[in-house]
């Protein structure tokens, strides 16, 4: 009896896609990374801005947010720009990058500044949102490098690395890293964003056809957890 043909083909279940970072992309930004994980590309940007929100302002303490857009052929068909009004989908990823990337500053130590993170998929092949934290970490990083550069002395504003995976549940197998083809058939889909001191940030599981088990989880946080070690590997040594 012949054993079935596994769901993925020319990558282990457990094998992430080929990885790419280029930082200082940007002439203008303080910050850049372009990121490619397998087909998909995110350019990363980090803008330094004196001040603060309204809310912050007399607070002593920084702020980090982002903002993240699809080009409109990062698609196999054309999207519109999101113009006036932003969709659901949108708001809740770039919040989850704000909330990712916030955890490796200091805003206290900032001081009274902001750094706004763009990320604009190029092109999209399943996993943008998590390419976006891990891309994103490391033009933060330069920005505050850049702030220490004004200030003339160490802030110690930038503490530690953010990176994320996907994992999901494909026809029965678990599958790490999901490009496109796999995430758009998964029973299951949970991206996990974590620190290099090893801190889980956020876990966002989803299950789209029947719920997973508590077993399932764990084995796929188990994926998880030395894919994120070899996506901080990676910045680390992109960043010296």
């Amino acid at each position: 009896m012949t054993e079935p043909a596994p769901v993925r083909q020319g990558r282990a279940a457990d094998e992430m896609r080929e990885l790419t970072m280029e930082r200082g992309v940007s002439e203008y930004a303080e910050g850049s990374c372009l990121i490619r994980m397998g087909r998909t590309q995110v350019l990363c940007t980090a803008s330094v801005e004196e001040g603060v929100p309204g809310w912050r302002k007399g607070s002593g303490a920084g702020w980090v947010t982002a903002e993240y857009a699809m080009l409109p052929r990062a698609t196999q068909q054309r999207t519109n720009r999101e113009r006036g009004h932003m969709g659901g989908r949108t708001q809740e990823i770039q919040r989850l990058i704000g909330r990712s990337l916030r955890a490796c500053v200091n805003l206290e130590a900032l001081g009274e500044w902001t750094i706004r993170i763009d990320c604009d998929v190029l092109q999209a092949d399943g996993g943008t949102r998590t390419a976006s934290i891990t891309g994103g970490a490391v033009a933060l990083r330069d920005a505050c490098a850049w702030i220490d550069a004004q200030r003339g002395s160490p802030t110690g504003a930038f503490r530690q690395l953010v990176a994320a995976v996907s994992v999901g549940v494909v026809e029965g197998e678990m599958l790490l890293d999901l490009e496109y083809a796999e995430d758009s058939r998964a029973e299951v889909d949970l991206n996990v964003v974590a620190l290099e001191g090893g801190g889980l940030i956020e876990v966002q599981g989803t299950a789209e056809r029947a719920p997973f088990t508590r077993d399932q989880l764990v084995r796929m946080m188990d994926l998880a957890g030395p894919a994120i070690e070899r996506l901080i590997a990676a910045q680390r040594q992109l960043l010296g």
